[in-house]
C-alpha cells in the first residue's frame, strides 16, 4: 500500500507542535508532557519523509531541520539563562551543569527522532553525524563565548578550597567532566581550554606562597609546608580532576615550591646544620670521652635519617639537592675529626664506634643498621678505602669478641652487600666463616683436651703483634692445641697470634682476691711473680724477650696507671731499665673483678715520657681540637698506612685485572678507548687515576699480557 506522498513544508508544520512539547518536557516545565504517541508521530514524519523518491525525498532539508531545532532550543532556553547567571561564580557553574545535562537529554530524544537519517542519509554524505552537529552547535553558541568565565570561576573555587574554604566538590567534578565531553571524549579541550591555564595558576599561587614562607620560616617547617601542599593537590584531583592531571600538577607544586626556591632553602639548611650541630656537641658536653663519642655517632645518624626524608620525599631525590645534602654531611663530619684523617677512616670509626657501644641502648636492630648503611652510602664514593679499614676493624671485633655478635655481623654486611655489591663484602664473609669455623674447632679440641692430656687453662686462638716467651703454663696448652689442630688439617699453617686476646688471672691480695682481666702480654708479665716477690727491669725483658717499648708499655699499664698491681721503685711515673717491680700484695678495689686496660699502641711511647709533659702536651692537644669543632679519635697513624698501601696493592690487582679483561674481550684496542673502558668499570669501586692506568698497561706490556701494534703504537 503506497502512502500519500508528504509535502516538506506542511510535513515540518505538522510536527513543530511536537518538537515544542518535547522542549518543553525537557526544561521541566508545568503542565508539560511528552508520551509515546507524540514520539511515534515524529519518527513516523521523518521516516516518510526520507523514504519518498526524489524529488520528494527530504533527507537532506531534515538533517538542516535537525540543526535548527537544536539551535533554537540552546537560544531559547540555555543561553538567556545562562546571561542572568554570568557574574556569579557558583550560579554560572550550576547553571551550565543544568544546561549541558539538558541539551545532552534533548539530542538524546531527537536522536531518536531522527534516527532514520543515521543509516539511511549520512554514511552516504559528506556530513557530520547528528551527535557531533548537536556538540558544535553548543559549543559555538554556549561555551566559545562562556569558556572564559568558566575556567574563572572553576579555578576562583580550587583557590578558595586551598584556603581552607569548603566547596562543592561534586559541582566542580561535573563542570570538569563537561570539558571532556565538549571534546567528544578527547583531551584537548580539556588541557588547552582548562588545565594550562588551572597550572598557571597554581604555579602563581604557590609562588606567592613560596615568597612569604622563605621569610618567615625555617627549614624544616618550610619542607613540611611544601608536604603537606603537595599532599593536598594529590587529595583534590582525586576528587574532581582528570586523572592525567595528577603528575603534572604535583610537578607544578614541587617546581613552586622547591626547585625554584632551591638555593634559597639550601642556604636556610646550612644555617640551621650548623645551630644542629653545634646542639649535637653540647649535647655530648659532660660524658667522658668514649661516652661522648656514641652519643655525637648517635645523634648524627639520627639526624642523617631525620633529613633524608625531605630528601627522598619533599624533594625527590634531586640531584642538586641531594648533592649538596651529601656535601653538607661530608662537610660536617670533617669538623669533627682532624683535618689529616681522611673520610673513609671517619666512616669506619663511626660504624664501628656504633657496633661496639649497640645502638642506643641494646641491641642494634634491622632498622639501626639500615640507618648506618644508608648514611655511608650517602657520604661515601670509594669503597675500597672504607672496606679495607672496615675489615680491620670487623678483625678485631671478632677475634676479641666485642661489639655486636654474629648475627648482627652477618646483618650489617647483608645490607652493605646490598648497597654496594658482593665484591665489598666478599673478604668479610669470609671472615665470618672463619669464626664459625675457629669455633667448631675450639669445641673439638676441648673434647679432645678432654679425652687426653689435659693444658690446665682454657685456651683459643689468638692475635699478636710481637713476640714474647710463653710461661711453662701456656706453652703445653699451646702444644696440646697444636697436635690436635695437625691431626684435623694438614694443608693450614698454624700460626698463634696474642695481643687482642685476654686472660682471668685470681690475684690473691692480703685483703680479699680479686678477679683480674688483662691482655695475654699482662697475664704473661704477672705470673712471672709467681716465683719471685721482686723482679727488676732487666730480669723482666730477659725472660720475656720483649723490646724496651714493648715492655714499657707493658709495665707502664700494671705499676703507673689506675690500678697499680705492681709496685715500682723509684716510685716515678716513667718506666726505666733500673727500675724495680714488686707484687702488690696491699691493692683492694671495691670490685671483685677489675679489667686493666693497656694504652692504645700510637701510645706506647708515651708511656715512657714524662707524665708532666705528656699532660701538658694533651691539654694544649684538646684546647685546639674544642677550637676545630670537638674532634673524634681516629685510628693510629701506623695502622692508617698500612690500610693505605693495602688498598694502593689492591687497587694495582684491580686495575691490572681490568685492563685484561677489556682486551680479552676486545681483542685489539686504542689507547684512549682502554684507558675510558677501564675508568668505567673501576669507578663502580673508586675513582681511578689516569696516571697510575697508564702505569698498569705499560707493566703489563713489560710482563707480555699486551703488546702494541708495530704500525700503529696507540693501539694494542
Amino acid at each position: 500500500m503506497e502512502h500519500e506522498t508528504i509535502d516538506f513544508e506542511q510535513g515540518w508544520d505538522d510536527m513543530q507542535p511536537s518538537i515544542t512539547k518535547l522542549k518543553r518536557f525537557v526544561e521541566g516545565l508545568p503542565e508539560s508532557s511528552f508520551d509515546a504517541s507524540d514520539y511515534m508521530m515524529l519518527y513516523t514524519s521523518v521516516y516518510r519523509m526520507c523514504i519518498q523518491k526524489p524529488p520528494c525525498n527530504y533527507s537532506r532539508q531534515l538533517y538542516n531541520k535537525y540543526g535548527e531545532v537544536i539551535e533554537d532550543y540552546i537560544n531559547s532556553t540555555a543561553l538567556p539563562a545562562l546571561r542572568e547567571n554570568h557574574d556569579d561564580e557558583y550560579m554560572l557553574l550550576q547553571e551550565l551543569v543544568k544546561r549541558w545535562s539538558n541539551h545532552k537529554k534533548m539530542v538524546k530524544s531527537l536522536s531518536k527522532i531522527f534516527h532514520y537519517l543515521e543509516y539511511s542519509f549520512i554514511p552516504f554524505s559528506s556530513f557530520a553525524p547528528l551527535k557531533e552537529v548537536s556538540l558544535a552547535c553548543f559549543r559555538d553558541l554556549v561555551y566559545n563565548k562562556l569558556q572564559l568565565k568558566v575556567k574563572e570561576a572553576v579555578v576562583s573555587l580550587v583557590d578558595r578550597e586551598r584556603e581552607g574554604v569548603d566547596i562543592d566538590r561534586v559541582l566542580m567534578k561535573n563542570v570538569l567532566e563537561f570539558y571532556v565531553e565538549i571534546g567528544m571524549g578527547e583531551m584537548k579541550i580539556y588541557e588547552q581550554d582548562f588545565e594550562s591555564f588551572f597550572l598557571e595558576d597554581t604555579t602563581s599561587y604557590y609562588s606567592s606562597k613560596a615568597s612569604r614562607w622563605i621569610q618567615e620560616d625555617s627549614f624544616s617547617d618550610y619542607t613540611l609546608k611544601a608536604e603537606e601542599c603537595i599532599k593536598k593537590e594529590k587529595e583534590s584531583v582525586t576528587n574532581y580532576l582528570h586523572s592525567s592531571s595528577v603528575p603534572k600538577l604535583v610537578k607544578v607544586v614541587e617546581h613552586a615550591l622547591l626547585v625554584v626556591r632551591g638555593s634559597q632553602l639550601l642556604e636556610k639548611k646550612h644555617s640551621e646544620f650548623s645551630e644542629i650541630v653545634q646542639k649535637l656537641v653540647t649535647d655530648a658536653d659532660g660524658e667522658d670521652t668514649a661516652t661522648k663519642v656514641q652519643v655525637l655517632l648517635r645523634n648524627i645518624i639520627e639526624m642523617h635519617d631525620k633529613y633524608m626524608v625531605y630528601v627522598t620525599g619533599s624533594f625527590q631525590n634531586q640531584n642538586l639537592i641531594y648533592n649538596t645534602f651529601k656535601k653538607a654531611f661530608e662537610s660536617f663530619c670533617i669538623k669533627i675529626t682532624s683535618g689529616s684523617y681522611s673520610r673513609d677512616e671517619l666512616l669506619a670509626t663511626f660504624c664501628d664506634g656504633i657496633i661496639l657501644k649497640n645502638w642506643g641502648s641494646g641491641e642494634l636492630s634491622d632498622e639501626g643498621v639500615e640507618k648506618v648503611v644508608k648514611f655511608l652510602a650517602c657520604i661515601s664514593d670509594e669503597w675500597d678505602i672504607f672496606s679495607e679499614l672496615y675489615r680491620k676493624k670487623l678483625a678485631r671485633r671478632l677475634l676479641s669478641n666485642r661489639g655486636a655478635n654474629d648475627d648482627h655481623e652477618r646483618s650489617i654486611l647483608t645490607k652493605l652487600k646490598q648497597q654496594f655489591g658482593g665484591s665489598f663484602t666478599f673478604k668479610m664473609e669470609g671472615m665470618l666463616k672463619d669464626m664459625i669455623l675457629s669455633r667448631e674447632n675450639q669445641n673439638s679440641f676441648n673434647e679432645y683436651a678432654a679425652n687426653n692430656a689435659k693444658p690446665g687453662i682454657g685456651l683459643t686462638p689468638n692475635y699478636k703483634t710481637f713476640d714474647i716467651n710463653l710461661p711453662s703454663e701456656m706453652v703445653k696448652c699451646v702444644e696440646e692445641f697444636k697436635d690436635f689442630y695437625e691431626m684435623k688439617t694438614r694443608s693450614r699453617k698454624l700460626t698463634w697470634i696474642h695481643s687482642l686476646r685476654t686472660c682471668h688471672i685470681n690475684g690473691k691480695f692480703d685483703q680479699k682476691p680479686i678477679e683480674l682481666i688483662v691482655s695475654t702480654h699482662q697475664a704473661v708479665l704477672l705470673l712471672l711473680f709467681n716465683t719471685r716477690d721482686k723482679l727488676s727491669y732487666t730480669d723482666i725483658q730477659s725472660q720475656l724477650n720483649l723490646s724496651h717499648e714493648d715492655l714499657v708499655w707493658l709495665l707502664h699499664s700494671l705499676s703507673c696507671a689506675k690500678y697499680k698491681i705492681l709496685i715500682k721503685k723509684p716510685s716515678t711515673k716513667t718506666v726505666s731499665k733500673t727500675d724495680v717491680f714488686e707484687f702488690n700484695s696491699g691493692f683492694t678495689v671495691g670490685m671483685r673483678r677489675i679489667k686493666i686496660p693497656l694504652p692504645p699502641v700510637d701510645e706506647r711511647k708515651k708511656a715512657s715520657e714524662d707524665v708532666d709533659k705528656d699532660r701538658r702536651y694533651e691539654t694544649d692537644a684538646a684546647i685546639v681540637r674544642i677550637m676545630k669543632g670537638r674532634r673524634i679519635p681516629l685510628p693510629p697513624v701506623d695502622e692508617r698506612k698500612k690500610a693505605s698501601e693495602d688498598v694502593d696493592k689492591d687497587r694495582r690487582y684491580e686495575t691490572d685485572a681490568a685492563i685484561v679483561r677489556i682486551m680479552k674481550g676486545m681483542r685489539v684496542l686504542g689507547y684512549q678507548q682502554l684507558v675510558s673502558e677501564c675508568v668505567q668499570k673501576l669507578s663502580l669501586m673508586f675513582k681511578p687515576d689516569i696516571k697510575e692506568i697508564k702505569k698498569r698497561i705499560k707493566d703489563l706490556i713489560a710482563r707480555d699480557y699486551l703488546e702494541r701494534d708495530k704500525e700503529n703504537p696507540t693501539m694494542f
